[in-house]
C-alpha cells in the first residue's frame, strides 16, 4: 500500500511551509504550490513544488496533472494559499478587492473542482480560513466567504466520504507579516493579547491540519477549527 499523498497550495512559506514538513515526517508524499521564491523555499528535495498562481486556472490544471503523474490520487487537499490586504473600506480599491476574492475564494473554489477526479474516496479537504475581523471589510468578506463555502462542500462530498473542514488561525508569526511590514517587536508585543501568553507558530496550525486529516477526525466534517492561543475566547456567566 503506497504512502498517502498530500497537496498543499501556498506551500513554500509559512503554515504551508510547516504544514509539508510536518506531513513528510509521518509519512506522506507532499507537492505543493508557490509563486515566489520557490528555488528559495527550503523544503526537501522530496516535496515537490510546482509553480502555480491561485488565481490561474491553467496553472491550477497544470498543477493538478502533474499531481495525478506523480501520486495518483490525493488524500489531502489543503488549500491554504492567500493574500491579505488590510484597510479600510475608504482606501480598498477595486484592485484590491478583486485580488482578495481571486486568491482566497475563486482560487480555492477551483483548486477544489478541479482536485475532485483525484481525491480518493474518505480524503480529506481542509481550508485555511483566518480571522479577517478588525483588519478591514473587503478582507473580512473574502475570508468569510470560506466558511459558507466550506460547510455547503462538505454535505455535497459527504456521499463520497470526503471529509471537508477549516483551520483558522490567530495571531501566527508567519513571513506575511514582514512583507506587511510588520516589525517583530511589534509581533512580540501582541503575546500580551493571548490567553495562552505566546504568538503562534505555523507548527502549531500544521499540526491541526495534520489531525484533521487523520483517521482521528474521522467523523469531523463542515467545522472550522480554531488555532488561536485562546483569542475570541469568552468567559462564560
Amino acid at each position: 500500500m503506497s504512502a498517502p499523498a498530500a497537496l498543499i497550495t501556498g506551500g513554500t512559506s509559512g503554515i504551508g511551509k510547516a504544514t509539508a514538513e510536518l506531513l513528510r515526517s509521518r509519512g506522506y508524499r507532499v507537492m505543493v504550490t508557490g509563486v515566489s521564491n520557490l528555488a528559495d523555499a527550503g523544503l526537501p528535495d522530496d516535496i515537490a513544488i510546482v509553480r502555480a498562481d491561485a488565481r490561474s486556472l491553467p496553472d491550477i490544471d497544470r498543477a493538478m496533472e502533474q499531481a495525478r503523474r506523480q501520486f495518483g490520487s490525493l488524500d489531502l487537499l489543503f488549500l491554504n494559499a492567500g493574500i491579505s490586504r488590510p484597510g479600510p473600506i475608504e482606501s480598498t480599491d477595486e484592485a484590491a478587492f478583486d485580488a482578495l476574492f481571486d486568491v482566497n475564494v475563486k482560487g480555492s473554489f477551483f483548486t477544489l473542482q478541479k482536485a475532485l477526479p483525484l481525491l480518493s474516496e474518505g480524503a480529506s479537504v481542509v481550508f485555511t480560513v483566518g480571522a479577517g475581523e478588525g483588519i478591514g471589510a473587503a478582507m473580512t468578506a473574502a475570508k468569510g466567504a470560506l466558511v459558507p463555502l466550506m460547510r455547503s462542500l462538505a454535505l455535497e462530498l459527504a456521499p463520497r466520504r470526503i471529509r471537508v473542514n477549516a483551520v483558522s488561525p490567530g495571531l501566527i508569526n508567519t513571513p506575511a507579516y514582514s512583507k506587511m511590514g510588520v516589525s517583530q517587536e511589534m509581533i512580540d508585543s501582541w503575546a500580551r493579547d493571548v490567553p495562552l501568553g505566546r504568538v503562534g507558530a505555523p507548527a502549531d496550525v500544521a499540526e491541526a491540519v495534520a489531525f484533521l486529516a487523520s483517521d482521528a477526525a474521522g467523523y469531523i466534517t463542515g467545522d472550522n477549527l480554531v488555532v488561536s492561543g485562546g483569542i475570541g475566547v469568552h468567559a462564560r456567566p
